[in-house]
């Protein structure tokens, strides 16, 4: 039986991406009309003070997150989706990253982008960065394809990464023992439940939190972007 490849496994915002996909969209839809600019600039300010801190109450931020989805046919936010790639996510994409990525694939690792930023919003996303697989939070649509604003399954979020990629090596086959030697990626200290499952974290871009965790514990640290989000020196 031929042996499992390894697997390289990555956050996406602020890890591979220099900004908060799912922060920038909520903006964007500001930007086009589709959402109120007072609502989504408190909800921003709120969740991400509480992410930051470690406190997100994931479940109610998923409820607003989707819920801006669910407030418009799918036809339009696939177009706005597709002028916010052109417009905000691809003039960001750092060579820093896509280099990072570039060497796994050489090596022949087995490479997925696991991110608390819904499906929709992240898929094009791991289209661009050439990542084949994407583990995301899901949101849930009825049987016409429209988004009902909840939230489908196990978000990948904390804990819920774990358990996430589990069941994704479930699907190919792959042993959870393979994640002893699997690579992880991430900034936040929020994703500490995956980086202690893996056999290889590094903290990229880290926040203070984990940069200290990293330094305790002696994981390699990884600056690919500055804290303005353009290449570090």
């Amino acid at each position: 039986m031929p042996a499992a490849p390894r697997l390289a496994l990555f956050d996406l915002d602020h890890t591979l991406l220099p900004l908060d996909s799912e922060y920038e969209w909520a903006r964007y839809l500001v930007a086009v009309g589709g959402a109120d600019a007072a609502e989504i600039d408190a909800h921003n300010t709120r969740w991400l003070a509480a992410y930051q801190a470690g406190r997100l109450d994931f479940s109610a931020h998923a409820r607003f997150a989707l819920g801006l989805l669910a407030r418009h046919p799918r036809q339009r936010l696939t177009q706005w989706r597709a002028d916010f790639m052109r417009e905000v996510i691809v003039p960001a994409i750092q060579p820093a990253a896509l280099d990072l990525l570039a060497r796994h694939v050489t090596a022949g690792d087995l490479c997925c982008i696991v991110t608390a930023t819904c499906r929709f919003v992240t898929e094009p996303i791991a289209r661009q960065l050439g990542v084949p697989h994407l583990l995301a939070v899901e949101a849930e649509h009825d049987a016409h394809g429209e988004f009902t604003g909840a939230l489908a399954g196990v978000p990948a979020f904390g804990p819920g990464k774990v358990l996430r990629v589990m069941a994704w090596l479930d699907t190919l086959g792959i042993a959870h023992t393979a994640l002893a030697q699997a690579t992880f990626y991430s900034d936040s200290r929020n994703d500490l439940p995956l980086l202690e499952s893996v056999g290889h974290p590094v903290a990229v871009n880290p926040d203070a939190a984990l940069r200290d965790t990293a330094k305790a514990r002696g994981w390699p640290v990884l600056q690919l972007f500055d804290t303005a989000g353009v290449p570090a020196a």
